[in-house]
């Protein structure tokens, strides 16, 4: 494995310098901490943002292959892209779509509904988001649970996302019926990736579907207020609502194909969240160079000794964050659990380190305060993360029931450590 960035990433990054600083979105519920420099009034993001990083660096198309109009650059490059928006919590529908939805369509979909999603995807001119029952994302790809395993989807005649075949005419076969609670994006997405349950008990099994909101009959999607103000989320309720089915064989292993996605998916948000690692740590070191800022925090000293700290946390998770990424089969979600711990203690240091800047610096480490704790939220928590992926890795034996050692031994996260 070459840990070499080439000269296509180093691209990558340089196209995404000077991003916008971290502000909250649109319309997610930030009230009084708003300033004057928002973006404009819209649901989540700005879309003339989103349209110039789509064109240069190829943003929602840079893990795709050059036939479907991404520019092939893998999880690599899409991980150099997630550091860096990550470092300025843009607000932005990449992780929904490029994370999450796109590589789904390119492992499940039929040449068809490849075709007519991907390239479209690439250029920006739709974004897309994957809703799961429950909120229960990190269990359906495979972070926290087994997803095969798991009654995340729904079980049995009731609960979670049911879907039920039709004979009427066209590609809507199927209706879904249900609510899935915070779907990243999910009132802004234009298609829709809905895991839903059928086949009742005795067969029962998870499939994909392909909702296109436009249109749509029986579909609500509102707005939540978010936890990560840069990050809008939605509930959808889906009520009899025409659906695609994604792929041609309802037999599909879908579960096999999220728990797949999702160890690329650990890496993706691994290398994300050291990003925002390493903005509050810059913001902080900002705010600390004030004067008069290192006798609030204890001296310089104390403060420089605080700092190194962080900036070894950072380090270490970004190194597993690509070593994740350059090796998709390696523990990605150990990678993300270091990763999102470091986020957690930077962003709680930025929080709490008194320094200058006034009101503004402040509300940034806000900001990446509720990352930190949204992130978790969503895709941990972190001692979770550590379990499960030592548990697939055969890491817990000596301490399972009945084992020698189980009573006495270190728990989970002890025993695996860093990564």
């Amino acid at each position: 494995m070459d840990a070499a960035f080439t000269a296509e990433q180093d691209g990558i990054r340089r196209a995404l310098a000077g991003l916008p600083a971290a502000r909250p979105a649109p319309g997610t519920g930030a009230g009084d901490d708003d300033d004057d420099t928002a973006p404009p009034p819209v649901d989540g993001y700005d879309p003339g943002v989103w349209r110039r990083l789509a064109r240069d660096p190829g943003l929602p198309g840079l893990a795709l292959p050059a036939e479907y109009g991404g520019t092939g650059h893998g999880p690599t490059g899409l991980a150099v892209a997630c550091e860096e928006t990550g470092r300025v919590l843009l607000p932005s529908p990449l992780v929904a779509t490029a994370v999450l939805a796109a590589p789904l369509v390119a492992a499940l979909g039929t040449e068809a509904q490849r075709t007519a999603l991907l390239p479209r995807i690439a250029s920006g001119e739709l974004t897309a988001t994957l809703a799961v029952p429950g909120g229960s994302l990190a269990t359906a790809l495979g972070l926290t649970g087994d997803p095969a395993g798991a009654t995340w989807s729904g079980g049995g005649r009731a609960g979670g996302i049911q879907a039920r075949p039709v004979t009427d005419d066209g590609p809507d076969r199927w209706r879904l019926y249900g609510e899935a609670d915070r779907v990243l994006d999910g009132h802004t997405a234009d298609v829709l990736l809905v895991a839903a349950h059928t086949g009742g008990f005795p067969r029962s099994r998870t499939l994909l579907f392909l909702v296109r909101p436009d249109g749509a009959t029986g579909l609500v999607r509102a707005a939540r207020t978010p936890l990560d103000r840069t990050r809008p989320q939605a509930r959808l309720e889906l009520r009899d609502t025409g659906a695609e089915l994604l792929g041609a064989d309802p037999a599909t292993d879908v579960t096999g194909a999220l728990a797949e996605a999702g160890r690329t998916a650990a890496a993706l948000l691994a290398a994300e969240a050291v990003g925002s690692a390493a903005g509050a740590l810059e913001r902080t070191l900002g705010r600390l160079r004030a004067p008069g800022a290192h006798r609030a925090a204890g001296g310089r000293g104390a403060a420089e000794h605080r700092l190194a700290d962080l900036y070894v946390r950072v380090q270490e998770a970004r190194s597993a964050a690509y070593c994740a990424a350059w090796n998709p089969a390696a523990a990605g979600g150990l990678a993300l659990a270091q990763a999102l711990e470091a986020l957690r203690t930077t962003a709680a240091e930025a929080v709490q380190l008194p320094g200058g800047g006034g009101p503004g610096r402040e509300r940034e480490a806000r900001l990446y305060f509720g990352r930190a704790a949204a992130a978790e939220l969503l895709f941990g928590p972190v001692h979770r993360l550590r379990d499960h992926a030592a548990r697939r890795a055969g890491l817990l034996a000596e301490g399972a029931a009945g084992a020698p050692g189980a009573a006495t031994g270190p728990g989970p996260a002890e025993r695996v450590g860093a990564v």
